[in-house]
This record gives C-alpha cells, sequence and structure tokens, in this order.
C-alpha cells in the first residue's frame, strides 16, 4: 500500500503533529514499506501453530464489586488543594 504525502498530513494533523516539508516524502515512503511488509504477513501460513504467550491467556484479575461504607468528605478532601465545606474548587474551564 502506497502512503502519499496529502495522506501524511492528514495522520499529522490528526496526531497534531508539525512535519517539516522536507520530511514528508520520507516519512510518506517509509510508512508505505512498513504497510507493504505486514502486508507481507497476512500471507503466512499460521495452521496448526499454537499460540505460545500473549494477551490470550490472561484471566481478569479485578476484584468483586463489594459495596462498602463511604470515607466521608473529611478523607476524601484531605488532600484537596482547596474545598467549599463537602466540595471541591476547581478553576473554570468553560468561560
Amino acid at each position: 500500500m502506497k502512503i502519499s504525502k496529502d495522506e501524511v498530513e492528514k495522520i499529522a494533523h490528526l496526531a497534531r503533529l508539525e512535519i517539516d516539508d522536507s520530511k514528508k516524502e520520507k516519512i510518506a515512503e517509509q510508512l508505505s514499506h512498513i504497510l507493504q511488509y505486514i502486508d507481507k504477513l497476512k500471507d503466512v501460513d499460521v495452521k496448526g501453530v499454537k499460540l505460545s504467550s500473549g494477551a490470550a491467556f490472561m484471566n481478569n484479575v479485578l476484584r468483586n464489586d463489594e459495596p462498602e461504607e463511604s470515607p466521608g468528605p473529611l478523607v476524601t478532601l484531605a488532600n484537596a488543594p482547596q474545598r467549599d465545606e463537602d466540595f471541591y474548587i476547581v478553576p473554570r474551564v468553560v468561560k
């Protein structure tokens, strides 16, 4: 799969990256080589090959969800930089 210079610009924009015009062509070429290599991996015959490691063997390690008594505002707000009675005070983000 061939990646164009325009596609590199779109990817850079989505990733919020600034790329010099002089490097865009080289990056497009490098990405094209990576995708060509991945296309080759599609042709590998893996029938009969057992999985040897990876996330497929992981078990869920979460604890049981059991209701507990709330520690209360004295504990939860103990390290708050600013508070107003039982509430956090945070900087305004929307005007």
